[in-house]
């Protein structure tokens, strides 16, 4: 046991399941992509009844300017798991390049500061004393940087991102040597839109994510929308979920989105999925 070396590597950004409804989440191109200002909050918790489980809050604005050339945003995120929490706000910038009448493609850049913090407070120490857990509560900011690509057609687009270039260092002990680091995530998607009825329209799309030093996580979604009204799908993702998506557009300024996540992993046995719930709002500004 004493000379046993372990390796453990895991997913760090939080996942979400509403991303498709607010794309500025995993891509900083899509800003000012709609031209009205668009204001969306989204709540998650994950792993209900499971102590510690993870829950996350984002809230994003964007608007298109200059002719909706140019898109400008932002990004507020408190991500919470255990006695960690990591407070997060980012700025976005998006040019956009008309191809054609019907295709856009648009570059996307952003910046910003993750405030990581972990209360050790909280744990319950059997050995009082432990230099290595007895910490109080130890703060960190970090730097981050990212970019995206996100091209639009009225009948399908393609998205391929880095929102966090910087592979930070987290250290919070200066005596000790830590490999423990931020990674890249890389995000892939795509998806289509047919008109399948006079009143319904079908959405197919799908998600990878590239984590260094991960394994390679995807989604595959499949969305229904009624009336150009009601949204009713269904989301796979490889051993981990199975999602179900719903959204209801109130009026011309107001959307809500629910998701509920089925553990199909062995936390299944601990807790009763997961829950996202999102409110958006619309206006036109120019």
């Amino acid at each position: 046991m004493m000379c046993a070396v372990f390796v453990a590597n895991a997913q760090q950004r939080p996942l979400q399941s509403l991303y498709m409804f607010d794309p500025l989440l995993i891509n900083p191109a899509y800003a000012g992509t709609q031209t009205q200002l668009s204001a969306t909050a989204i709540y998650r918790n994950q792993w209900v009844n499971l102590e510690g489980s993870p829950q996350t809050f984002t809230a994003t604005v964007h608007s298109g300017f200059l002719q909706n050339k140019v898109g400008l945003g932002l990004i507020m995120s408190n991500d919470v798991i255990g006695i960690h929490k990591d407070v997060s706000v980012y700025g976005i910038y998006s040019y956009k390049i008309k191809i054609d009448r019907t295709t856009t493609l648009s570059m996307g850049l952003q910046g910003g500061l993750n405030n990581f913090s972990s209360d050790y407070n909280q744990l319950h120490i059997k050995n009082p004393g432990d230099p290595k857990l007895d910490l109080g509560v130890v703060t960190k900011i970090l730097p981050n940087v990212g970019g995206g690509l996100f091209l639009r057609h009225k009948k399908f687009f393609v998205g391929l991102s880095v929102p966090y270039l910087i592979n930070n260092k987290l250290i919070y002990y200066s005596a000790d040597k830590s490999f423990a680091k931020q990674r890249r995530y890389y995000y892939l998607n795509g998806g289509i839109s047919w008109q399948i009825s006079p009143i319904a329209q079908f959405m197919p799309s799908a998600l990878i994510r590239f984590q260094e030093k991960a394994p390679i996580s995807f989604d595959l979604n499949a969305l229904v929308v009624l009336y150009k009204t009601v949204g009713l799908g269904v989301s796979l993702r490889n051993k981990n979920a199975l999602i179900g998506l719903f959204e209801l557009q109130l009026n011309e300024n107001f959307h809500l989105g629910y998701a509920y996540d089925l553990t199909t992993s062995d936390l299944n046995q601990f807790s009763n999925g997961t829950h996202e719930l999102m409110i958006n709002y619309r206006i036109k500004i120019w």
